[in-house]
């Protein structure tokens, strides 16, 4: 958890027993409050966070806040803010898996750029539920060896296994974008940048939020 992260009360939401006053209700509830950092009081409410360099930890988790909060409550819907450059291979995959495994839905939101792998995280939530900021931007572009961290000799990820890891994330963007094999071969060999809704277009996310005030206008 990153330092200096904000303290936040979360407060039981059926006092026993019931306040005789409003008075008396505010101070029950001051005392009952159990202070928890910022982004734990909103994993309670199935809001999720990828705000950092695609890896291992973070992936794990992001993977074990889904499945816990998805036995805890299968019905409850889960939203995974992401405003991410991307990073390693398996750790994007897990995640994407995960968002495809557990019951609820899971609603992916881009705030500030989703790119790389993180882009695969993006288009991998459910459908009609994946959005952006009107200023987000999308990158997408094929895995490369840096992607996959020092430990490739562990792994023994020789060339058959970087190809297959390469169709595996071409895979992903055609069923989800419905697009031909060849046009989005093509936009993986480079850097692909998109406004969020060129992003719609594509078929990467669904829609854009609109500010109130822009909605009155």
């Amino acid at each position: 958890m990153p330092v200096g992260v904000p303290k936040v009360p979360f407060l039981n939401p059926n006092p026993e027993p019931a306040p005789d006053s409003a008075v008396e209700e505010v101070d029950s509830m001051e005392e009952k409050a159990t202070w928890v950092d910022l982004y734990n009081r909103l994993y309670r409410q199935r809001l999720l966070f990828l705000g950092q360099d695609l890896e291992q930890e973070i992936a794990n988790t992001i993977v074990g806040l889904m499945i816990y909060l998805s036995i805890e409550d299968p019905y409850w819907n889960q939203t995974l803010y992401i405003n991410s450059v991307g990073g390693l291979v398996f750790p994007g995959l897990a995640v994407y898996d995960t968002i495809n495994f557990v019951p609820p839905d899971v609603k992916t939101v881009c705030l500030g750029i989703a790119a790389s792998m993180a882009s695969v995280i993006l288009i991998g939530g459910t459908v009609t539920e994946r959005c952006a900021f009107p200023n987000a931007r999308v990158m997408i572009h094929q895995p490369r060896a840096e992607d996959f961290d020092d430990r490739v000799p562990e792994v023994g990820l020789e060339g058959e296994t970087l190809l297959y890891l390469r169709n595996c994330v071409i895979n992903i963007y055609v069923q989800r974008t419905n697009k031909p094999p060849w046009v989005v071969t093509a936009d993986l060999e480079r850097d692909t940048f998109m406004s969020a809704t060129e992003a719609i277009t594509y078929g990467i996310i669904d829609g854009v939020y609109v500010c109130e005030d822009e909605d009155e206008e």
